[in-house]
């Protein structure tokens, strides 16, 4: 039986830096679809989704970053223009001042709620889920 052609794996990670009373890391990406970004890229093959979101971030922002959760899956075909890619968004911590490297152009620290920046994908959706994650506790909604 041949192979099925399945969507793109990607992983995205919404950092708080607990330096930064828990403010929140984006990153400005360096290629295209343009734009400002939770951290995040392509799982490797033979790499679980948690090695692959610690490694994305850690390439993008230079930080060692500790998974807490997972917030929620994000698999809507349109969501990235490059084609249909499935994106498991975690939760983690870390200390320190990040730096951009890798794929990121730039990285800011923000408030989570009021950031100011344009995002990507379906970031701004994803960060939404995250605040309501912070107020009740309950991982990002079934779509």
């Amino acid at each position: 039986m041949a192979r099925p052609i399945t969507p793109a794996l990607a992983v995205d990670t919404i950092i708080e830096l607990l330096d930064y009373k828990r403010k929140i890391v984006l990153i400005e990406r360096r290629n295209p679809p343009h734009g400002w970004a939770i951290p995040g890229g392509f799982v490797d093959i033979g790499e679980t989704l948690e090695t692959a979101a610690i490694r994305e971030a850690q390439e993008e922002t230079s930080l060692q970053v500790r998974l807490k959760c997972l917030l929620g899956n994000y698999s809507n075909p349109e969501r990235d223009p490059r084609g249909h890619t499935i994106t498991p968004v975690y939760v983690a911590e870390a200390s320190g001042s990040p730096v951009a490297a890798d794929d990121a152009m730039n990285v800011v620290i923000v408030d989570a709620a009021a950031h100011g920046k344009t995002l990507a994908f379906d970031h701004q959706m994803i960060l939404s889920d995250y605040l309501e994650y912070l107020s009740s506790g309950k991982p990002a909604p079934l779509r």
